[in-house]
């Protein structure tokens, strides 16, 4: 569809929302400027039109609303409407109508908006296949596709259909599938599932089931069950009409007991729901508006009465509390070479491989100012590695026994094995058969975590259980730094669906996920929210809310926001109902005749409107940024960024001591002060001179900061101290006391500086509204 095409469409789509309110509106006009004129009998036709629109517009309203087993305030709009134009007061039923109609377009306008916009999100699924036949490719419907084809997909392609593998290897992103965010790798004979990545070369597969049968369409039709299942949600403005008419109703029929026919149009006339009608659609899609500037797409007003009583969240941990791509974490290197010369040799040799991994490596080398070599005679063998000259020396990249290592060396033991206990992947690098230095990829938790759970339980959600289908021991790991109350780890999309519908039982619950695996429990939930900048199309489907910025703390305005607009409606309609309230006192005594109590209605709706429009406010309690204070944040951002390689060589600086000669280590130690006197040292001396007096300034004094500005001064205060250490040391001799003063040294510093980093990411660098900068990487080999 071209854009001339879409915007075409956006403006039939408004029209058809707006069309009602428009023309009844104009028919009040056009009454009103007819009765100046003084044609009292052309005025009362045209409000008699716009009445009747209002009256047979209410009429099918509350048809469709008792289908739904629905009962609002539709019956008494139309009385309303009805007794008005039975008593000839057509002003009074033109108003009536122009209130009505327009109450219903704000509702329906704010769910078309959210459908637009969540559409807008959707990845395309697959919808055609690569069939090989012979030396030929050819590219087919994915419903033509039968059992026994053999499919080629491409890379970068999501797999169509279920399959086992014909190819040598290939290298999968089952994340979406699974959960486990590490790529994993599949054989010649080993299932291929449809809904899987290829984050490799083009392989190919012998097709088992056809599309319809395969996983990722079983799981979509596990969303569409999960959909039926549903418990059907009542809404306030539904529970509040209830007794709303029954009492209006009374007092209409007690006024015209005592007063005729007019007095009880009067009093229905001021009975008008119109608070109801307006009061929750304006602050709803108020909302819905302040939750889209924020990149928080709400699919309709519904959803957001129903995100401000949740007390239970499920969250998925890939993707989710995980950046859900594999980052560069650790480089761990044999004696005689640094981690930037590692990193410089495999991201050189990676210039001229077509892998995802590649493509990562060479952007954090980058991203640290190398500059690369061009390799020479470069293979690349599929599930192994990459080789090449570079500046003369044959350098590999892949598994460990392609880079020459048949055990792990003493420099890289202790890396893999902190690798296999986090659930980590490692890519050794090797230099003439040698291997030289071993890159330690994870995928690292997001900064604003653990500051949104401590949020989210201010808000009132008492419990927060993880959910997810990654391994038992990656999933106690994350629990123990983010503090959820409960872990359900190695879940499948079914055993999700039945965790969902267990703690729904108990509360109202939020379900929270990217995965195709968390579509059906999203589907199922109270609300299901997607995290939109890399969901899957069955979760974002399937979900309520989609966060499209890749930041987790905007669940918490999320739910700010529903909680705000419910409690502005709320009073709205209170307010509105108990004005209208006395209003029918009035004309039930006769003080009120109908036209007048229409305007008055009017002013009350006005009034009510108004109030609704505070949910557009913001109640964000986070600390409000200039330019200028996110410049600074982005400054030490980026600092911290730079300096995370540093961090690391003091741990690989306190592992390999005592493995050297006194003047290695030594010397070693030296390299290490050097780097902490001229890079750390002078970092923490300007974040307590510039960044932490502006923190002071958004949080009200000193205080609050007192414990990090304490920690800088143990850092510049163990830095010293660690010179005097090494100052006092001899090169020719260093007894295993000395050397056991500089590790506990080294791990000290290397322990208190990335702590203390850490709590400044999550507590003070990312106040701003600006996108937190993703972790760019990519699936391992």
């Amino acid at each position: 569809m071209s854009e001339r095409q879409r915007n075409v469409r956006d403006w039939r789509s408004k029209f058809a929302v707006f069309a009602l309110p428009i023309g009844v509106t104009a028919g009040l006009s056009v009454g009103a400027i007819i009765w100046l004129t003084g044609s009292l009998r052309g005025a009362h036709i045209a409000w008699f039109l716009a009445a009747v629109v209002g009256v047979v517009y209410s009429f099918v309203a509350m048809v469709n609303e008792l289908r739904r087993g629905r009962f609002g305030v539709d019956p008494l709009a139309l009385l309303s409407l009805g007794g008005a134009l039975f008593v000839r007061e057509f002003l009074a039923a033109a108003i009536i109508s122009v209130m009505f109609a327009s109450g219903h377009a704000l509702d329906q306008w704010a769910s078309r908006r959210a459908r637009r916009e969540i559409a807008s999100l959707m990845v395309r699924v697959p919808k055609t296949a690569h069939l090989l036949h012979g030396d030929e490719m050819l590219t087919v419907d994915l419903a033509s596709v039968v059992v026994g084809d053999l499919v080629v997909v491409t890379s970068g392609e999501m797999v169509p259909v279920d399959g086992n593998m014909t190819s040598t290897s290939a290298v999968l992103d089952e994340s979406a599938l699974t959960g486990e965010s590490l790529p994993v790798e599949r054989a010649r004979g080993e299932l291929v599932r449809s809904g899987a990545l290829n984050a490799g070369p083009p392989f190919e597969m012998r097709a088992i089931a056809s599309a319809e049968e395969s996983t990722y369409s079983g799981i979509i039709r596990l969303v569409a069950g999960a959909e039926s299942a549903s418990v059907p949600f009542v809404r306030m403005a539904d529970r509040y009409s209830q007794w709303f008419v029954a009492v209006s109703l009374a007092l209409a029929g007690f006024a015209w007991i005592v007063g005729g026919l007019s007095r009880a149009v009067a009093v229905l006339v001021v009975a008008t729901p119109c608070p109801l009608i307006l009061a929750v659609p304006v602050a709803l899609v108020s909302g819905l508006s302040r939750s889209a500037h924020l990149g928080i797409i709400v699919k309709n007003g519904a959803v957001l009465e129903r995100l401000a009583r949740v007390s239970t969240l499920l969250i998925d941990k890939t993707g989710t509390i995980t950046r859900g791509r594999p980052v560069l974490n650790e480089i761990a290197v044999a004696a005689d070479f640094t981690s930037q010369d590692v990193l410089l040799l495999a991201a050189s040799l990676d210039q001229l491989s077509p892998h995802v991994l590649a493509r990562s490596i060479v952007q954090s080398a980058l991203g640290r100012g190398l500059e690369l070599e061009m390799p020479t005679l470069v293979e690349e063998e599929a599930g192994q590695g990459i080789r090449g000259r570079i500046a003369g020396q044959m350098v590999t990249v892949g598994k460990a026994a392609w880079c020459g290592a048949r055990e792990d060396p003493t420099w890289a033991f202790s890396a893999r094995r902190r690798a296999q206990l986090d659930g980590a992947l490692t890519v050794f690098v090797g230099v003439q058969g040698e291997p030289v230095g071993v890159l330690v990829f994870d995928d690292p938790i997001r900064p604003d975590v653990e500051r949104t759970m401590r949020r989210l339980r201010r808000r009132g959600i008492g419990r927060i259980a993880m959910v997810t289908g990654d391994r038992l021991e990656v999933a106690e790991t994350v629990r123990s730094i983010i503090g959820v109350d409960e872990v359900f780890a190695e879940r499948s999309p079914q055993e999700k669906l039945d965790i969902v519908r267990d703690e729904s039982l108990r509360s109202s619950t939020m379900m929270v996920g990217d995965g195709i695996n968390d579509a059906p429990a999203l589907a199922l939930a109270d609300v299901g929210v997607a995290m939109g900048s890399r969901a899957a199309t069955a979760a974002s489907e399937a979900a309520d809310v989609i966060l499209t910025s890749d930041r987790l703390d905007r669940l918490d305005d999320a739910l700010a926001i529903a909680k705000k607009s419910l409690r502005v409606a709320r009073q709205s309609m209170v307010t509105g109902i108990a004005l209208s309230l006395v209003a029918m006192i009035f004309a039930l005594v006769g003080w009120l005749p109908a036209v007048w109590g229409a305007i008055l209605q009017e002013l009350i709706d006005v009034a009510v409107i108004l109030n609704s429009l505070r949910a557009l406010v913001s109640e964000n309690d986070t600390p409000h940024l200039n330019a200028k204070d996110i410049a600074v944040t982005a400054h030490f951002r980026l600092e911290h960024a730079s300096l995370r390689d540093s961090i690391e060589e003091i741990h690989n600086a306190a592992d390999s001591l005592g493995s050297m000669q006194p003047a290695e280590t030594l010397r070693a130690v030296q390299t290490i002060y050097e780097m902490l006197t001229q890079e750390i040292q002078p970092h923490e001396e300007e974040e307590e001179k510039i960044l932490y007096p502006l923190l002071a300034r958004l949080m009200g004094g000193r205080e609050p900061l007192g414990a990090m500005s304490h920690a800088h001064r143990e850092i510049i205060h163990q830095i010293r101290r660690l010179g005097q250490v090494v100052g006092a040391l001899r090169a020719d001799h260093l007894d295993d006391a000395e050397v056991l003063e500089l590790r506990s040294l080294l791990y000290g510093l290397y322990f208190i500086v990335k702590l203390h980093t850490a709590q400044e990411d999550e507590n003070y660098l990312y106040l701003d509204d600006s996108q937190i900068p993703g972790e760019r990487s990519a699936p391992s080999r």
